[in-house]
């Protein structure tokens, strides 16, 4: 195995080597290694964005909890997940870009979660853009002050800016 994939945690390297293949490129250690490094890019923008826009990093969002964040997934996914406004949230599903067994992005405005984000474990919809998700490395919350109109915006644009350079991180691994 290479030095990038070593790198990550135990969860991550298999779920790595799992989706590979749907990926399109050969299940072999050079593409491990190519996944690996651009998960760890991504990594690095969430963290980098989060705290550029003030979020605060939690192990759960309960499904209650009025307030909205953003959550990456083992896949290196995005899930925007918004403050409840009328009883829904939006929510918007930005995959890894690289998989064919999965579509690239999907939103819906009224969106309503099953149960609570959690930490390694799959974010599962009621309504939702998706039905389920890969489990969630990590979440990201806006702080209580703000209201859940500046809240949808702030996530809306944190979100629009780590996709977009997502994308980027993709298209340095795997040119088109």
């Amino acid at each position: 195995m290479g030095d990038i994939l070593n790198q990550l945690p135990p969860e991550i390297q298999s779920h790595i080597k799992g989706i590979t293949q749907s990926t399109g490129l050969p299940d072999n250690d050079e593409s491990y290694e190519k996944i690996a490094q651009g998960w760890l890019d991504k990594k690095n923008i969430f963290e980098a964005q989060i705290a550029a826009q003030g979020m605060i990093e939690v192990e759960e969002l309960a499904a209650d909890d009025e307030n909205g964040g953003v959550a990456l997934t083992y896949s290196g996914s995005l899930i925007l997940i918004g403050p409840i406004i009328e009883g829904f949230r939006k929510a918007a599903y930005n995959s890894i870009g690289m998989r064919k067994n999965v579509p690239d992005s999907m939103v819906q405005d009224q969106s309503k979660l099953a149960d609570s984000i959690k930490i390694d474990a799959p974010i599962q919809f009621e309504a939702g853009p998706v039905k389920s998700t890969s489990s969630i490395f990590k979440i990201a919350i806006c702080k209580n002050e703000l209201e859940a109109i500046e809240q949808e915006e702030k996530i809306s644009e944190v979100t629009v800016i780590m996709t977009n350079e997502f994308v980027d991180v993709n298209k340095a691994l795997v040119p088109v």
